[in-house]
């Protein structure tokens, strides 16, 4: 009975040995993966903080204040190469009249008269390539820059848009071919000279100091002084 009975006997001290070497294994495999784990976020930090530091170093000799590598002669090339900058655009609708006329006749017989109606576009800014190096003066990080003064580029009349509203012959008269031009003519200079009374000019230079100083501040300029 003793011999037969010795096999069960031992069965239950067998399978708690296992249990315990599989609790052991498993503490263990806990334990590396922690220290593990620790390691990697020790040396995050350490790799964060050196990394801080170095910014903070490279601050310190820097002084603290961002450097401007543009010199003059390259501001006032960049300022040049605007050529013929167009800040504003004035549109306006005019109607204006024109006549040939007798001194000693009266219209109905011989007079010519003509209405127009007008559509035209003036056009203003600064012509920048005639910048000159002495306009420009930098002194660290200010820049001071004097603008050529602000001009008229261009009085033009729309055809598409123009017409004539009223044409009056007299009698005893054809229609000159050159009034419609010289009505034209007129019409460019009203249309001009109304732009002018409509501070086109002031315009121009106040739109053309917003757009320069927009550049040279995207150039890393602190202030910007324009006249």
């Amino acid at each position: 009975m003793t011999i037969d009975n010795a096999p069960v006997a031992n069965e239950p001290a067998t399978r708690g040995t296992r249990g315990n070497s599989r609790n052991v294994y498993s503490w263990v495999l806990g334990t590396f993966l922690g220290a593990v784990l620790t390691i990697v976020l020790v040396g995050a930090l350490v790799s964060l903080s050196t990394g801080l530091g170095l910014l903070h170093l490279m601050s310190i000799l820097r002084g603290g204040r961002t450097q401007i590598n543009v010199d003059q002669p390259t501001v006032v090339r960049q300022i040049q190469q605007l050529q013929r900058l167009e800040t504003v655009s004035y549109t306006m609708d005019k109607i204006i009249s024109g006549e040939h006329a007798n001194a000693y006749l009266p219209k109905f017989l011989v007079g010519d008269r003509l209405l127009l109606v007008v559509h035209g576009e003036v056009v203003g800014g600064i012509n920048l390539a005639g910048l000159q190096p002495g306009d420009v003066l930098i002194q660290g990080q200010k820049v001071l820059i004097h603008l050529p003064a602000a001009e008229v580029f261009s009085t033009r009349i729309d055809n598409a848009r123009t017409k004539v509203y009223s044409r009056d012959t007299g009698l005893f008269s054809s229609p000159d071919p050159n009034l419609e031009s010289a009505v034209r003519q007129e019409a460019e200079r009203q249309l001009q000279q109304a732009a002018l009374q409509d501070g086109i000019l002031k315009t121009a230079a106040d739109n053309a100091r917003s757009t320069i100083s927009g550049m040279l501040k995207g150039f890393g300029f602190h202030e910007v002084d324009i006249r």
